[in-house]
């Protein structure tokens, strides 16, 4: 496990190509579901490729809170649940993590009643948790919210339902399966996410003896079965991080070589990889090599639900945009205030403006409602360091802000780090094996 680099500043030194390796972690977005799914188990599971990240080690802390006992070393994790004693789950020291939810449905096969802490998050939009709140009334839970925390109860074993999501929703979808799984009949969930982590997460507790059947059309059939059992399980690397990796090399005109994820993961990044101008080739079946071929052209991208191109993507890759020659668009349909980081980048030099307008034609919830969903990239700007620090303000801007100083010429410094490491781990470590000029060093200096 890396330290966290809490209460720190970056110092970047841009303005040049970036070269190196970068090995891509463990996928944030399904190590945790994957770690909490455990607690559903008779017996121990054993996790390989766990990530050293921020999100890990809060959930770590949340499970031992209710008792489980987990062993952490050389990225293998193993948790047993036998050991699992309480349903009040207690919030260690950071807000910024949205488990608690999830942990509801998982505890309330355990537990007839269950408290966890109120949802965190990273602040881009209201991330709504009614869809959870309505598929737990469905399974024949009953929730209410009261000092801070959200109390569910049950009496006897949950039931099958029959849900249509309003919105595919990745973890309303988690929340479903998680109840799906041990409750007493056959469930079927409609307009389910299909994101590469939920087919991942299915195919874990398949393993540990769940019946989950995939269907056609965004639909899945859940046959409750009356035991699970521990597994092993190796965790898919990270495609938001390697995307992350790759919009770097982009943007700064450099060659990264990114190992430890599936090239196959990246099938919905490649196309407008290329249309901007930028290539890429697969070294092996678990390494690709991410460059820019010529000069960078404008592209129009639309965030949406698998297999759209994914929100957690659209960060880096503007920034790489802002070097592209000509308009570029971005039309976000996944949240709604998802572009409040574009504001730091103005300051750095990028021509830039944001609209509540659907400048694309994906369907999209926001239309008419007012939020700042879209932007408009005019390119290209040199970018220039500015004298005060940049606050990171969630976990992808942040990722976002790196690549721009990376790019913008002269010293650029970054604070509150560890929205970064809750995702990206230790960065400094991480990055070593590239050029970047990156400093890590107390605020308080």
């Amino acid at each position: 496990m890396s330290m966290p680099e809490y209460n720190l500043h970056y110092e970047i030194t841009g303005g040049e190509p970036i070269y190196g390796d970068i090995h891509c972690m463990g996928a944030k977005n399904l190590a945790t579901k994957v770690m909490i799914a455990a607690i559903l188990g008779e017996s121990t599971t054993t996790l390989y490729n766990v990530p050293s990240i921020g999100d890990v080690d809060i959930t770590v802390k949340m499970l031992r809170s209710i008792g489980a006992d987990i062993s952490w070393e050389n990225n293998v994790m193993k948790i047993n649940p036998k050991t699992v004693h309480s349903a009040n789950v207690l919030m260690p020291d950071s807000r910024t993590n949205r488990i608690p939810i999830l942990l509801l449905s998982i505890l309330l096969q355990k537990f007839d009643h269950v408290v966890v802490p109120h949802v965190g998050g990273d602040k881009i939009g209201e991330r709504n948790i009614t869809f959870h709140i309505e598929a737990l009334k469905s399974f024949g839970a009953s929730i209410v919210y009261h000092d801070n925390s959200y109390k569910a109860s049950k009496n006897g074993k949950l039931r099958k339902s029959h849900i249509n999501l309003p919105y595919p929703s990745v973890g309303a979808t988690e929340t479903c399966i998680f109840l799906g799984v041990l409750a007493k009949g056959t469930s079927v969930i409609k307009n389910v996410a299909i994101e590469p982590e939920i087919i991942e997460l299915i195919t874990m507790l398949s393993s540990m003896g769940a019946i989950i059947i995939i269907g056609n059309n965004r639909e899945i059939t859940i046959h409750g079965v009356d035991r699970l059992f521990g597994t092993e399980f190796t965790i898919i690397g990270d495609r938001i991080e390697a995307v992350s990796w790759a919009s770097l090399a982009g943007a700064s005109d450099g060659k990264i070589r990114v190992s430890g994820i599936k090239p196959g993961l990246l099938c919905n990044f490649y196309p407008y990889y290329q249309m901007a101008g930028c290539g890429y080739t697969c070294i092996s079946d678990n390494i690709i090599e991410f460059f820019r071929k010529k000069k960078l052209s404008p592209v129009s991208i639309e965030t949406d639900v698998y297999p759209g191109f994914a929100t957690d993507w659209q960060q880096t890759f503007a920034i790489m945009l802002t070097q592209a020659e000509g308009i570029s668009v971005i039309h976000e349909t996944v949240h709604d205030n998802r572009m409040s980081y574009l504001k730091v980048i103005t300051e750095l030099g990028a021509n830039v403006q944001s609209s509540t307008s659907c400048l694309g034609s994906v369907p999209c919830r926001y239309r008419s409602l007012n939020h700042e969903h879209s932007a408009i990239i005019a390119g290209k700007t040199h970018l220039k360091s500015i004298k005060e620090s940049i606050k990171i303000p969630d976990l992808r801007a942040g990722l976002a802000y790196v690549i721009a100083a990376a790019v913008a010429e002269g010293k650029t410094i970054l604070s509150a780090t560890d929205q970064i490491h809750r995702g990206y781990g230790n960065l400094t470590e991480r990055l070593k094996n590239t050029n970047l000029k990156i400093k890590v060093y107390p605020i308080s200096e």
